[in-house]
């Protein structure tokens, strides 16, 4: 018999397997749960893991930008370093080693301040360099008129000297026309020593390009020996800086030496041909005047050798002075001679215009002519209707024969006009000028012809050292 249902036996057996459905569903529950978390955790995990390498290579990236930066940084300081070296040596090199006259301009501020913690003693340095410039500047501005006075002195010699330098630069390497113009310097102060010891006063040497220099004495010697005298100076110091030059280059080695000394001796020794207005003419006058006549004849030889125009004018001009001397006096006996001179004058206010009319207003002044006690052969002059005296200087003894106005300009807008006056006359030559002892004449002698013995021995060993010819 079944049992009906609804009876309590068939409720038990019901209520078991709804328990155990339940259970079953809150397992699977349980278990989707479970499945849910653990995948959220493994994302929750891939997601750190992603993070945490996206930050590592945030870092790294970072690290590498920083390290960049700073090489960057690295490479402008040292950029700022060697910009600030540089303007320190061009500021060296242009103001005597004061690179505080210079501003950095274009360095930032790391720059700055690097210099300022790395600079230490050396702005200690600028600092005094400061100071030895601000001296300087007191002593230039106490003694301006005396440095301005020594650069109008000596600006032109110095101008002439580089201009000179440049254009000896322009056919022969640099370091040749510096020093071949340093061998014509030395020669010529060979003169100006010579000079200032005899009590001559002299100008300083000025240099024109191809051609040499030349000194101007400002008043001729008294007799022959102190022609001679001066004359040789110049071939002696000139010949002791040659000689130096090839001492140099038996030193070192240096084939410019070498070639300077080799056109220091030829120089020399061409400038003691008896020919005026060369050395050798002048110191002829002390020896033999006869010498002269050697000269003359010699001196197409050395035209032919040297193939020189200059030798050939100053030939030419050698033989006119000659003529001049023996053949060309005047009627007082002696060389015609002149000298002239600019002055300005004030011009009275009552004075009518057509008086100093044209240019070429000519007109007679009265003078005295003297010679005062340094040996200065003087000429003063006046023109009593403008109230105006002047005096000329001579370079020479002279017998004055007379003193004019040739040329007169203005007056300008201060009623001020420029005058040129000349003096003429004849050159006086002293009786007793070509008298000299005959101790002098071998002295002068020996020294004159050992020199060229010499000069002429020196260039033979030069061109044995393999130079040929200058």
């Amino acid at each position: 018999m079944q049992p009906e249902s609804g009876s309590p036996y068939g409720a038990g057996a019901n209520g078991e397997n709804d328990g155990n459905r339940v259970r079953q569903e809150r397992q699977e529950k349980q278990e989707i749960q479970e499945n849910h978390g653990n995948q959220e955790n493994r994302e929750s995990q891939e997601y750190r893991e992603d993070y945490e390498k996206r930050e590592h290579q945030e870092n790294q990236e970072n690290q590498e930008n920083y390290e960049n930066h700073e090489s960057r940084e690295n490479d402008e300081n040292a950029g700022n370093r060697e910009n600030r070296e540089y303007d320190e040596n061009r500021a060296s090199r242009s103001h005597g080693g004061n690179p505080s006259l210079y501003g950095y301009a274009g360095n930032d501020a790391n720059a700055r301040n690097d210099s300022k913690e790395n600079d230490g003693p050396s702005a200690n340095k600028r600092g005094k360099g400061s100071w030895a410039w601000a001296a300087g500047l007191v002593v230039l501005l106490s003694k301006g008129k005396g440095i301005l006075l020594a650069l109008l002195k000596f600006g032109k010699p110095l101008l002439s000297m580089l201009v000179t330098v440049g254009a000896y630069a322009l056919v022969y390497p640099w370091t040749f026309a510096l020093g071949f113009v340093a061998l014509i310097f030395v020669h010529e102060m060979g003169h100006v020593w010579v000079a200032k010891r005899k009590g001559l006063p002299v100008s300083a040497p000025v240099f024109i390009p191809f051609l040499g220099a030349m000194i101007l004495l400002k008043r001729q010697p008294k007799d022959a020996v102190t022609e001679a005298a001066i004359a040789i100076g110049g071939p002696l110091l000139g010949s002791a800086g040659a000689l130096l030059c090839y001492g140099i280059w038996y030193w070192s080695g240096s084939e410019v030496w070498l070639a300077l000394s080799y056109v220091g001796f030829f120089l020399n020794l061409i400038n003691l041909l008896p020919i005026h207005p060369l050395d050798g003419g002048r110191i002829a006058v002390a020896v033999s005047r006869w010498l002269w006549v050697v000269g003359a004849v010699a001196g197409p030889f050395v035209i032919w050798y040297t193939h020189s125009i200059l030798f050939l004018l100053l030939w030419i001009w050698f033989l006119w002075q000659m003529y001049r001397r023996f053949f060309g006096k005047s009627k007082g006996g002696g060389r015609a001679h002149y000298a002239e001179g600019m002055y300005r004058a004030d011009v009275d206010p009552a004075l009518p215009d057509w008086y100093l009319s044209g240019q070429l207003h000519k007109r007679e002044l009265p003078f005295t002519a003297y010679c005062r006690m340094d040996g200065q052969h003087v000429v003063e002059f006046s023109w009593d209707t403008l109230s105006f005296k002047g005096e000329l200087e001579i370079d020479q003894p002279c017998t004055i024969r007379s003193v004019s106005i040739v040329q007169v300009a203005g007056p300008d807008a201060e009623r001020r006009v420029t005058l040129r006056v000349r003096a003429e006359g004849e050159v006086h030559e002293p009786s007793n000028y070509y008298e000299v002892p005959l101790a002098a004449r071998w002295r002068f002698g020996l020294l004159y012809g050992g020199l060229a013995a010499g000069l002429a021995f020196m260039m033979w060993l030069v061109h044995e050292s393999g130079l040929t010819r200058p």
